[in-house]
């Protein structure tokens, strides 16, 4: 199935937003730059940046700014890139002192051109920033890793808070959206996961708009459970230029509303759908629901 890229209907009024501004919003711009840090804020053209860096919070990626990988939906430049910073995770730990987070995610573009798929530079952000912040809490979302079992059990050893996977669309979808993606693999990133860190929460989300059915969300949502995902995000998909793939169909707030419950009712332990959602929107505040959910751990 082949898509074809062309700029569709203008967006619907519930999709024009406006862009906050101020100190804040500059400040984190300047402090990204002073520390020569990437975030997916900026290079995946997130319509939720001026929102957060005006609340002070941005989703670091590491390892450089482009990605081994040409999904058809995504802004971030294609790569390879150059080898890892060994000083990365310095600067990371930096920033988010002088921002003063309580709460910071690490993401990555997609390096298959390293042997552990990056899981490394994970693993030692992870630390640092622990190591450093006390309290702080981590949520990293992560690439598949080529579904190298090794890379997965490291980064979830190190410690996350969180550890988000996204399956991104529907299965029948893959080809032109994720072509060097895999849907089953995926999911086995999940499952690998709950296998071997079995009280880690897990979180995963999907971009609606791209022509997937109901009956495909449906069944998408199902397979995440199984996986032991308990945390979702389902948000509009955008085409970030002319020569990504197309929106579909612009889902009226009502109906991300109804995937909201739909997703409860399945028994995802929080979920939050709308038009403006993204993997990290509103990260804090879903794993304060998700632990409200869940209760105090059984004990041993």
């Amino acid at each position: 199935m082949k898509l074809k890229t062309e700029t569709r209907n203008p967006k619907p009024r519930w999709l024009r937003k406006k862009l906050p501004s101020g100190p804040a919003y500059a400040q984190v711009q300047n402090l990204l730059a002073a520390h020569s840090l990437h975030t997916v804020c900026q290079e995946a053209k997130c319509p939720n940046q001026f929102e957060c860096f005006s609340r002070r919070t941005a989703t670091f990626m590491i390892m450089g700014s482009k990605c081994t990988r040409d999904c058809r939906f995504c802004a971030v430049a294609q790569g390879p890139d150059a080898p890892p910073d060994p000083d990365e995770a310095r600067r990371v730990v930096r920033a988010a002192r002088e921002l003063g987070l309580r709460y910071a995610v690490l993401t990555s573009v997609t390096r298959d051109d390293l042997q552990d798929g990056g899981a490394g530079c994970f693993v030692r952000v992870i630390q640092e920033l622990k190591a450093a912040i006390p309290n702080i809490k981590v949520e990293v979302l992560v690439p598949d890793f080529q579904g190298n079992e090794a890379a997965l059990a490291g980064v979830a050893g190190a410690g996350p808070d969180v550890f988000n996977h996204n399956l991104e669309t529907v299965p029948r979808l893959y080809g032109p959206a994720r072509p060097q993606a895999d849907y089953r693999r995926s999911l086995q990133v999940l499952s690998t996961v709950r296998e071997n860190s079995p009280g880690l929460p897990l979180k995963s989300g999907l971009m609606l708009g791209l022509g997937e059915t109901a009956s495909e969300i449906k069944e998408v949502l199902q397979d995440l459970l199984q996986s032991g995902c308990s945390i979702l995000t389902l948000g509009q998909y955008l085409q970030p230029t002319a020569g990504h793939l197309p929106v579909i169909r612009y889902l009226p707030p009502e109906e991300f509303k109804e995937w909201q419950q739909t997703a409860h009712d399945l028994g995802f332990h929080c979920a939050i759908s709308g038009p403006f959602v993204r993997s990290s929107y509103q990260a804090e505040s879903l794993l304060r629901q998700f632990k409200e959910q869940a209760g105090p751990p059984a004990a041993a």
